[in-house]
């Protein structure tokens, strides 16, 4: 071969190794990020190309897939129920993309998860259309129900865990929205999407998971946890020392309870029992913030919780004395998320031990076999059984003869902690009510609940944890036991 022919030779030689180099890069190391962007329109098509799996509550779906009659997608989403399932499952669009469940189980459901290969191998020989694997929850059907109707026209959240599995039993968020209404890919679908998002009252907002709140007096439980394991109290029928009046430390405001209740040195139980300020913000100040940071992260806070949904971090802030004693009684900058205050309940109910919140119970193949099975996980110990049990004895004063009545359930022992968390600007606005509790049978605990409740509606002196509240926790838990 002459010399011109051997350099031009040579040139298409590396060319060729160039595309092929090139090929291999975009098939193999930047494919999923290729699959991922929003300008693929490819994938979208993919993902509606056939029926998707299912999220399985109670072993019913309460998804399905119905066939279009236009455009490049053959599918579109529907639920059942959608507005009170909305806060569990998430949404998935054609136009819109996904969100929760649907996003983060879309391999499963759309049948492309690695855990599908063999399936989708199978298929290609036996000539099967390609369908979508299952997502099974945890999730109690009537215990949703009866904390979706519970909330009614009120904005708030409900969270319900299976103390001795961390199992999640209920997330409700209202107002909700009905994920099938943008559901397709026209212009009907976009006007929803739109209405939606301009929508004031944040219907698209999981307020289980993703809002945080002033605890209120739900917090004190969480106090009296710390002072126990710090050794601060040891009997919780004993005095404390908690003067009337106390004064915030480092100022001149006198901390004020709410009404005329017996709170001057009174015991842990009986301050919990009628939810003394006085004694919570002193107790937080007597243990100090570094102290009080340290308890409230074994309960979960200053960090990010995925159940697989990721929920926002509850704040327990690093902060000065006087901002600490508020903090200790659920105000100042102690916000919180309704999971993780149910997370508290379910810790205090299962003897000290918190286990890992989680929605997936099972992944399912098309053919209903199971390729993920989940095991329950403990997320650590935030205090002992002997004073998470001394914990249980204050919270079932409370329901039995204190400010938690309306959670009684009969025949059941139920423990619960009221909270009116102040809101706005020098309390200027209407406060949220909270209440979190747990029903135990002969069996153990199998439900803690935590409600919070935003009622614009309600006359500001009509607003307590105890009278709005309670009565729907009280109905989440009934309807677990009931259902059991």
């Amino acid at each position: 071969m002459n010399k011109p022919l051997r350099r031009i030779a040579i040139f298409c030689g590396v060319l060729i190794m160039a595309l092929l180099v090139r090929t291999n890069y975009l098939q193999y190391v930047r494919a999923d990020e290729l699959n991922a962007r929003d300008e693929n329109r490819r994938v979208r098509i993919d993902r509606y190309a056939h029926e998707r799996g299912n999220i399985i509550v109670d072993g019913n779906p309460v998804t399905s897939s119905v066939k279009t009659t236009s455009g490049d997608f053959m599918y579109k989403r529907d639920w059942k129920d959608g507005p009170m399932w909305a806060p569990v499952t998430g949404y998935a669009s054609q136009a819109f993309d996904a969100s929760q469940l649907e996003k983060i189980e879309d391999g499963i459901l759309t049948g492309n998860d690695d855990q599908l290969f063999f399936d989708r191998t199978l298929s290609m020989f036996t000539g099967e259309k390609k369908q979508g694997g299952n997502v099974v929850t945890t999730l109690n059907g009537a215990a949703q129900k009866a904390a979706f109707e519970g909330l009614g026209n009120k904005k708030g959240a409900v969270a319900a865990i299976d103390p001795q599995t961390g199992a999640i039993l209920a997330l409700a968020s209202t107002p909700s929205y009905d994920p099938s209404s943008f559901a397709g890919n026209s212009d009907k679908d976009t006007a929803a999407w739109q209405k939606l998002l301009k929508d004031k009252d944040k219907p698209m907002l999981n307020r289980a998971l993703r809002e945080t709140y002033p605890p209120g007096s739900t917090f004190k439980v969480v106090t009296a946890a710390a002072a126990l394991e710090n050794g601060l109290y040891d009997d919780i029928d004993a005095k404390t020392e908690s003067p009337l009046p106390w004064t915030l430390p480092q100022t001149s405001v006198p901390l004020k309870n709410e009404g005329n209740i017996p709170c001057e040195n009174a015991s842990l139980r009986e301050a919990l029992r009628w939810s003394c300020n006085t004694v919570f913000g002193k107790m937080s100040d007597d243990l100090g913030n570094e102290k009080m940071i340290e308890q409230t992260e074994k309960f979960g806070f200053n960090k990010e919780i995925f159940t697989p949904v990721r929920a926002d971090a509850s704040i327990y802030p690093k902060d000065n004395r006087p901002q600490n004693a508020m903090a200790g009684i659920g105000q100042a900058s102690n916000r919180t998320t309704p999971l993780q205050m149910a997370m508290v309940a379910s810790a205090i109910a299962n003897d000290g031990k918190l286990m890992q919140p989680y929605m997936v119970a099972e992944r399912q193949a098309p053919n209903l076999d199971v390729i993920y099975t989940h095991e329950k996980e403990q997320l650590g110990q935030p205090l002992s059984g002997e004073n998470a049990q001394k914990v249980q004895q204050m919270m079932e004063t409370v329901v039995n003869s204190g400010t938690g009545t309306n959670a009684r359930i009969d025949g059941v022992t139920v423990g619960g902690k009221t909270g009116t968390a102040q809101h706005g600007l020098n309390n200027s606005e209407k406060p949220y009510a909270w209440f979190i509790s747990y029903a135990k049978t002969d069996s153990g605990s199998p439900v803690a609940v935590a409600v919070v409740v935003e009622d614009g509606n309600a006359n500001r002196d009509d607003i307590s944890g105890g009278g709005l509240a309670a009565p729907i926790a009280r109905n989440v838990m009934k309807a677990v036991i009931d259902n059991k």
